[in-house]
Formats: C-alpha cells, sequence, structure tokens
C-alpha cells in the first residue's frame, strides 16, 4: 500500500498504525480490488478497503469490454460510494450492511472505508439451506418495506445491474422474437408500478454474510441500488439461490413468507398510509414480469446461463402469451 494512502486511513480511523494489508477480492472486470486493513489501535482489529481504479485495458469474463459498460461499472462505484455517505448509518439494526467510515477521491483511484463485517460476527457465506434464505428473504423485505416511496437521490433511477436501459448492448444481441419485442413494455411495467422502493439491485447469495450460529445476516455490495419494485430482488434472489426443482415447489411458499415479513416491517416502521393489500396484488401481479425482464438480460448477455431454466422459460412464455 502506498505510504499516502497509510497516512489517510490512519488518519481518518484515528488508528496507531496498519499492521498488515490482504486481498479479500479483485473487483469485477479488474476495476480495483477489495482489501481487508488490519489495525492497531482502533476499535475493531480490522476494516474492509474498496480500492476502484479503473484498468487500462477491459477485461470482462464475458466479453462486454465495451465504453458502455466501463461507464455503467464507472457510474455504479460512486453511486455506491453516495449510498455509504448518504443512506447507510441511518438504517435500522435489522437491515444490517458494514457502517460507512471513510471516502477518499484521487487522481488514480478511489477508497471507500468500511466496517469489517468479519470482524463484527458475520464471519459466515451462504449455504444452500432454507434457513440461509430465509435470512435473506426477511432482510429484503425489511429493505424495501423501510424505503417505499423513498425518492432514490444520488442513487440508481432505476436499480437493479440489468434494467434495460443500461443495458442495450445485450438486448441488441438478443435474438429476434417476442422478449426482444416485448422488452420496452415489460421495463415500463416494472417502472411505473405505483409502489415503488429502494432495491439492493444485486441481491445474490454471494453478497450476503451471516453470524456464527446463522441466525443473523447482512447484506454487502451496494453498486446497483436504486428505485424499483421488490419484485426484482425477490425473483433474482430465487433464481441465483434455488434450484429449478426447488423454484417449482416452493415459489408460492416464499412469495408467501416474503409478504407477511414486508407486512410486519411496514407496521414495524408506522407505514399505516401504505395499502398494504393493494401493494401485494400489485407486485404479485408483477412477479412474472420481473422475471421476464431479467430473462431478457440473460438472452442477451449469455444466452447459455444456467438461470434460463423451464420454471423462468414458462413464467415468461405465460406472460408473452
Amino acid at each position: 500500500m502506498q505510504l499516502d494512502l497509510e497516512r489517510k486511513i490512519l488518519q481518518c480511523t484515528q488508528a496507531s498504525s496498519i499492521q498488515k494489508v490482504e486481498l479479500v477480492q479483485s473487483l469485477w472486470s479488474d476495476f480495483g480490488r477489495l482489501e481487508r486493513v488490519w489495525l492497531k489501535s482502533y476499535r475493531q482489529e480490522s476494516i474492509i478497503i474498496k480500492r476502484i481504479a479503473p484498468p487500462t485495458k477491459m477485461n470482462h469474463p464475458r466479453g462486454w469490454n465495451t465504453d458502455a459498460s466501463a461507464q455503467r461499472k464507472l457510474k455504479s462505484y460512486k453511486i455506491e460510494r453516495y449510498w455509504y455517505e448518504n443512506y447507510v448509518n441511518k438504517l435500522p439494526e435489522s437491515i444490517r450492511v458494514p457502517k460507512y467510515l471513510f471516502s477518499l477521491e484521487g487522481e488514480v483511484e478511489n477508497v471507500l472505508g468500511m466496517e469489517d463485517l468479519q470482524s463484527s460476527g458475520f464471519s459466515q457465506s451462504y449455504r444452500s439451506n432454507k434457513n440461509c434464505f430465509d435470512l435473506c428473504l426477511e432482510w429484503l423485505a425489511n429493505f424495501h418495506a423501510f424505503h417505499l416511496k423513498v425518492h432514490p437521490i444520488g442513487l440508481w433511477e432505476i436499480g437493479t445491474y440489468w434494467h434495460l436501459g443500461t443495458r442495450q448492448d445485450e438486448w441488441n444481441d438478443m435474438e429476434s422474437g417476442k422478449l426482444k419485442d416485448k422488452a420496452p413494455h415489460f421495463d415500463k411495467q416494472l417502472n411505473d408500478c405505483k409502489y415503488q422502493t429502494l432495491v439492493h439491485g444485486d441481491a445474490k447469495p454471494a453478497n450476503f454474510c451471516f453470524s456464527e450460529d446463522f441466525n443473523r445476516v447482512a447484506a454487502v455490495d451496494f453498486q446497483y441500488v436504486g428505485r424499483g419494485c421488490g419484485m426484482k430482488d425477490v425473483i433474482y434472489l430465487m433464481s441465483s439461490a434455488k434450484t429449478e426443482d426447488e423454484l417449482l415447489r416452493e415459489d408460492k411458499a416464499i412469495l408467501s413468507n416474503y409478504f407477511n415479513q414486508l407486512q410486519k416491517s411496514l407496521k414495524e416502521w408506522n407505514r399505516d398510509s401504505v395499502d398494504f393489500e393493494a401493494l401485494k396484488e400489485e407486485w404479485t401481479a408483477l412477479y412474472a414480469v420481473a422475471w421476464a425482464d431479467f430473462v431478457r438480460f440473460l438472452k442477451g448477455w449469455s444466452p447459455k446461463h444456467a438461470r434460463l431454466n423451464s420454471y423462468a422459460s414458462h413464467l415468461v412464455q405465460k406472460e408473452l402469451d
């Protein structure tokens, strides 16, 4: 780590020294790195820093090395920084995320400093079982209830990383057909629905951390947080955490659990002005639309993706019909 960055981190944290730095992971398409910084004389033994430095040459894992892709990623990091600076430390404990510590802006790279969830007891990764999935679903319901009708100041006007407005290259690459033709219609239905909230935008299992006893959950990675219908987060979690057979067996129960928790959370935060039955009816009707919207993205981005299964295809075909 450069001495100048070391000095700034110590100044922001008031720690006495940096003991070591370890790589957690590289960022998507080599746009930087996530590092754990071990500190001496700080309230926790370590923090996490996200170092954003665009590569001189794009290296997208699936070959999408376009200017539009690069600009979308750069904007996503700016939005994530704004999210941490202006939203995160106002969240209740039931919507657990890393606490915001500091941000640094430089000519070569920008740095975001966050609480290390591992040091705070969230050291476990997602496991493919009902308890982990239900905790993630509950977190989403709490997140959506808390932010219902919140205007996305400084965030994505339309949340999620796959929405049509930022994925024209992928849409152009789709095979001709009904789904391609109807994509703008599905996009508009989701964007124009009455009950809007903030969506996480990338709610996959890898972006959730769990306590040692797997009774608590926290979420990370807020590059695509913004306005949207809550179903977009729900179907994305389902698509990435459930097998085709599980989706066929459990979809109704998953939606029931989600809406039960959403109703509880709305009451907890005194959202009495919300007509819950109207919200539930609208979002339930948009469940298949949200699937169609996501499948549209996959069909252009990675036509042989494992998530393009018969469950998703059936819902999309039903919606097209």
